[in-house]
C-alpha cells in the first residue's frame, strides 16, 4: 500500500468513525442494499477494501455516487459496522481531492430554490465549506 493510500484510508476511517475490524463478512449489508444491482463495489466489499487499504479502486468506483444513503446496510449489520458511513466518507474524500469542496455563503442565494428544504441548503453548506 502506498503512503498516500494509507493516509487516505486513515482519513476515511477518521471521517466515518467506523471500525472496519468489527465486520464479520456476513454480507447482510449488501443483501439489503436497494442499489445493489447498480453498484460495482458492494457495501461489504467497501468495508474489506478499506480494511486492506485498497483505496484507488474505491475512489474510481461508481458505487460512491450510486449509494442511496438509505442506511439499509447499517440497519442490517449485526455488528454495527455502518458501511454507508464509509461510502459517504469516500465520497467526501473524492470531492475534496477534486477541489470541489467549497461553497461560499454569498453564493447560496443564487442556488436557492423555493421548493428546496432549508435543511438541504444547510447540509450542503456544511458539507462543502470545509
Amino acid at each position: 500500500m502506498l503512503v498516500v493510500e494509507k493516509v487516505l484510508a486513515e482519513d476515511i476511517l477518521r471521517i466515518s468513525g467506523v471500525n472496519t475490524r468489527k465486520c464479520m463478512k456476513c454480507g447482510k449489508c449488501s443483501a439489503s442494499c436497494p442499489a445493489f444491482n447498480e453498484m460495482d463495489i458492494h457495501p461489504h466489499q467497501f468495508v474489506s477494501m478499506i480494511e486492506r487499504g485498497d483505496i484507488k479502486k474505491l475512489i474510481k468506483s461508481k458505487s460512491i455516487w450510486n449509494c442511496l444513503s438509505c442506511m439499509a446496510c447499517v440497519e442490517r449489520c449485526p455488528k454495527n459496522v455502518e458501511p454507508a458511513k464509509l461510502i459517504e466518507a469516500v465520497r467526501l474524500a473524492v470531492i475534496r481531492q477534486q477541489g470541489a469542496n467549497h461553497l461560499k455563503a454569498d453564493k447560496i442565494p443564487a442556488l436557492v430554490d423555493e421548493r428546496l428544504p432549508q435543511q438541504a441548503i444547510v447540509s450542503a453548506f456544511r458539507k462543502y465549506s470545509k
